[in-house]
C-alpha cells in the first residue's frame, strides 16, 4: 500500500509527504514525475515531480502546493493514510552530465523539482550555483537543503523580505556577463522560465525548462499536455517534461494554461477555507 509515512507543512500552502513506494523509489531519476489518484470521489489524476527518494526506506517524497480541490484534500491526509493509486517514474529524466559551470534555478514550488536534479548536477562533478528565489519570504522552501548541495546559493524575493530584494533573472544575468555558463536549469512559474530562457539566450547558453502544462493521463493519450517546440506538437508527459528553453511557443503554453484559471481559483478559495478549518481543528 502506499501509506504516509511522514507529512510536513513547509509553507502556508506547500507540503511535504514522504510515501512508501519501493518501485517507484528505485527506478526514478532526477526530473521525472509521478501521477497520483486518492481514490473515491476524488480520482482526479494529479501529476506531481518526485522530490527526493530512499531505496532503503522504499520512499517517495512529494512536495506539492494546495492550489486545487484534489491537491487540498490531499493535504488534509495524516500520516498512516494510503493513497489508492501511484503511476510512475514518467516521463524523460534530466540529461545529467559533466558540463562545466551550472546554474540551478527554482522559483517557488519549481524548488521543489530542482532539488534532485541540483544533486545530480552536483555529483557528476559540475561546478553548481543555485538561485532560488519566491514572492516573500514565507514562501520560500528547501534553503537548507540547497545550501548543503550548492557550490553557492542566491535566494531573492519578490518583496525584499529575506535574501536580495530582486526577480531570478537578475543575479542570473549578473553571473552570465561575469564568466562562462555552460547550462542553465529552471523550474518554476511559466512566465518565469518564459524570461530566463530570454536572459541565457542573449548569452547562447544552453537552457532546460521543466513544463508544467495541464496534465491528465501521464501517458501521452489525451493530448492535454500538448506544447509546442520548435514549431513541433510535442507532448510534456512522454516527450518531457524538460525541453530546450530557447525553442518553447512561451506565448502558446501561457495561453493554454490560462484556460481554467477561473475555476482553479474558485475551487482554490473554496477549499483553502476548509484546510484553514481542519488545521485550526488540529
Amino acid at each position: 500500500m502506499n501509506t504516509i509515512l511522514s507529512k510536513e507543512r513547509l509553507s502556508a500552502e506547500v507540503f511535504r509527504m514522504e510515501i512508501r513506494a519501493p518501485e517507484i523509489a528505485e527506478a526514478r531519476k532526477p526530473g521525472q514525475f509521478i501521477i497520483l489518484q486518492m481514490g473515491g470521489e476524488y480520482d482526479e489524476r494529479i501529476p506531481l515531480t518526485i522530490a527526493d527518494a530512499s531505496v532503503e526506506r522504499g520512499s517517495i517524497t512529494l512536495i506539492f502546493q494546495a492550489v486545487g480541490e484534489s491537491t487540498h484534500r490531499l493535504a488534509l491526509l495524516e500520516v498512516g493514510d494510503t493513497i489508492a493509486n501511484l503511476l510512475g517514474p514518467l516521463g524523460m529524466p534530466t540529461e545529467i552530465k559533466h558540463y562545466g559551470k551550472v546554474v540551478c534555478i527554482g522559483g517557488g514550488i519549481g524548488v521543489a523539482p530542482l532539488y534532485p536534479i541540483v544533486e545530480g548536477m552536483k555529483r557528476a562533478g559540475n561546478d553548481v550555483t543555485v538561485i532560488i528565489g519566491a514572492r516573500t519570504k514565507e514562501l520560500l522552501i528547501l534553503e537548507d537543503e540547497m545550501r548543503a548541495q550548492a557550490d553557492r546559493l542566491i535566494v531573492v524575493t519578490d518583496d525584499g523580505s529575506y535574501g536580495r530584494k530582486a526577480l531570478v533573472t537578475e543575479p542570473l544575468k549578473e553571473l552570465c556577463q561575469r564568466e562562462k555558463i555552460d547550462c542553465v536549469v529552471a523550474i518554476g512559474p511559466p512566465v518565469m522560465m518564459k524570461y530566463v530562457s530570454l536572459t541565457t539566450a542573449e548569452f547562447d547558453v544552453h537552457t532546460i525548462v521543466s513544463l508544467n502544462s495541464i496534465m491528465i493521463d501521464g501517458t501521452g493519450m489525451c493530448g492535454g499536455c500538448r506544447v509546442i517546440v520548435d514549431g513541433k506538437t510535442k507532448f510534456a508527459c512522454v516527450n518531457g517534461p524538460e525541453f530546450d528553453g530557447h525553442l518553447v511557443d512561451w506565448d502558446n503554453l501561457l495561453l493554454r494554461l490560462s484556460t481554467y484559471r477561473d475555476v482553479e481559483e474558485e475551487a482554490h478559495h473554496r477549499c483553502h477555507i476548509g484546510l484553514e478549518i481542519k488545521e485550526g481543528e488540529a
